[in-house]
């Protein structure tokens, strides 16, 4: 009976915490369908709409790392509260201003929210501790937790597209913020905290080492983007200051005893290729969001390319996109189990790298780019589910947690800089026809730019895979587990 019942309290608090992914899922899909009436609204180039969500990657990949430690130390469901509150004042703020400069602030604060399934997944974990089949009970508590997240991000899209076709922006942009709102009540009187918070110590340095060299990097990317940009040295200086500055954290980091980021993981045979394949991944799935939506928006009738689609049908296919993503999700234990999950791997990386270079001869249709997301998104859904359990197998038994970590802030570091790239590449080139002196759109060959990268990058995290070892993220012996990386 006391079993029973501790199980029974651990369902109420996943049910609660499916309450919070569903809104995490909505924010993921709600706003895809309506980024070109946000650039109008603004009065910004549809380039300019990867800026808001590379500055949002970016302080993803900042905090996961920091909210995750912080919860470790003083509870999970207060750093979640706090990352909460943090989203919805963000979210509050979207609907009341016109200003590029306010919008990109409050969009980027809305990153907040990435942090949200780390810090439920380590709650459950933690409020499990003392039940048998700890291992399986936060596994299949996390199933739910990305169904619910998934399934967020397809109601999110299609409510999104509808409502942006019969509602004023400033409305439609109010749903989630009161959407988020209750989310942090639920948690507040639903969801109890973690037992027993670690403690420990800050890494305070190798937070602001991280964040200046991230901060340099992107900032010399924008420099990029000025007139002349591009031939300035100093811009291109900024960028390489900002790869240099990797170097002093990495030595602190290496010094340190409890680190933000065990570096040490990057030098494993197995782990390395695996966080690689997660960077080269994030340029895809996180930086090619906002490129085809503009793409499918962009009217073909005024500048020669696109589909000149509306907010709802502009959200079918992100619905169908996500529909695939879970398809592959659920058959890559499938596959793995009937090959291999390397060789699983490098298949999900193809598919993703085949479905984007389609676009370069197909892309004049709506069923065309349709055919095309399927295959991306099968590959996609792969590797979303795949890639945190290859890091977590290839890890040592008492760093599977800072591997599956580093796999989400690694590709979340990929898609900020390659929106910054897309970015550049859609800005650059833009011409209009008569009928369109302001050219607000895209250019067609900014478009192939972003079709190429994505898909070359995928093909190459396949080829870097094959130098995977072949029973890296298979069963390991209980000796093995206990292997120093090397």
């Amino acid at each position: 009976m006391t079993r029973n019942r501790t199980l029974g309290t651990l369902a109420v608090v996943v049910g609660f915490l499916a309450f919070v992914e569903f809104t995490s899922g909505v924010l993921q899909g709600y706003y895809t369908p309506m980024l070109t009436d946000i650039a109008r609204h603004l009065g910004i180039h549809d380039a300019d709409v990867n800026w808001l969500e590379g500055a949002q990657l970016m302080l993803s990949a900042l905090v996961v790392p920091a909210f995750a430690k912080l919860g470790d130390m003083v509870g999970h469901k207060r750093m979640l509260l706090i990352s909460t509150a943090l989203t919805a004042a963000a979210a509050l703020v979207l609907p009341f201003t016109d200003s590029f400069p306010v919008f990109l602030i409050a969009w980027s604060l809305m990153g907040f929210y990435v942090v949200w399934l780390p810090l439920e997944i380590a709650l459950i974990w933690s409020r499990s501790r003392r039940m048998e089949g700890r291992a399986s009970i936060t596994a299949k508590a996390a199933g739910l937790l990305v169904a619910a997240l998934e399934g967020g991000a397809i109601i999110g899209a299609l409510v999104g597209g509808a409502l942006i076709d019969v509602l004023p922006l400033t409305i439609v942009l109010m749903v989630p913020a009161v959407l988020i709102v209750v989310c942090f009540f639920v948690i507040l009187f639903g969801v109890k905290e973690s037992p027993e918070p670690t403690g420990g110590i800050f890494d305070t340095v190798g937070l602001i080492l991280i964040s200046l060299a991230l901060i340099c990097f992107t900032g010399g990317l924008s420099l990029l983007r000025l007139d002349g940009g591009l031939v300035n040295p100093w811009s291109w200086a900024v960028v390489v200051f900002g790869v240099l500055l990797v170097i002093p954290f990495a030595l602190w980091e290496l010094r340190h005893d409890d680190p933000l980021i065990d570096v040490r993981m990057f030098r494993s045979p197995a782990l390395g290729p695996v966080f690689l394949t997660a960077g080269l991944f994030g340029v895809s799935v996180l930086g090619a969001q906002a490129p085809l939506s503009t793409f499918a928006r962009t009217d073909p009738s005024v500048y020669g390319y696109g589909l000149g689609t509306t907010g709802f049908a502009t959200s079918l296919i992100i619905g169908v996109y996500l529909i695939a993503m879970i398809v592959g999700a659920l058959s890559f234990p499938f596959f793995a189990r009937r090959i291999s999950p390397r060789i699983t791997l490098m298949g999900a990386s193809v598919l993703v790298g085949v479905g984007f270079l389609l676009f370069l001869p197909f892309h004049a249709t709506y069923a065309q780019v349709i055919t095309n997301m399927v295959i991306v998104g099968l590959g996609s859904g792969a590797l979303v589910a795949a890639l945190p359990a290859a890091a977590a197998s290839a890890a040592p038994a008492s760093q599977t947690g800072v591997a599956t970590g580093l796999t989400n802030s690694v590709k979340t570091v990929g898609g900020a800089i390659a929106s910054c790239v897309f970015g550049i590449a859609l800005l650059h080139g833009v011409s209009a026809t008569a009928g369109a002196a302001e050219g607000t759109a895209g250019s067609l060959a900014g478009y192939f730019t972003v079709w190429i990268v994505c898909g070359v990058t995928a093909l190459a995290a396949a080829v870097l895979l094959v130098f995977v070892p072949k029973t890296a993220f298979t069963d390991r012996r209980v000796d093995a587990e206990v292997a120093p990386i090397v």
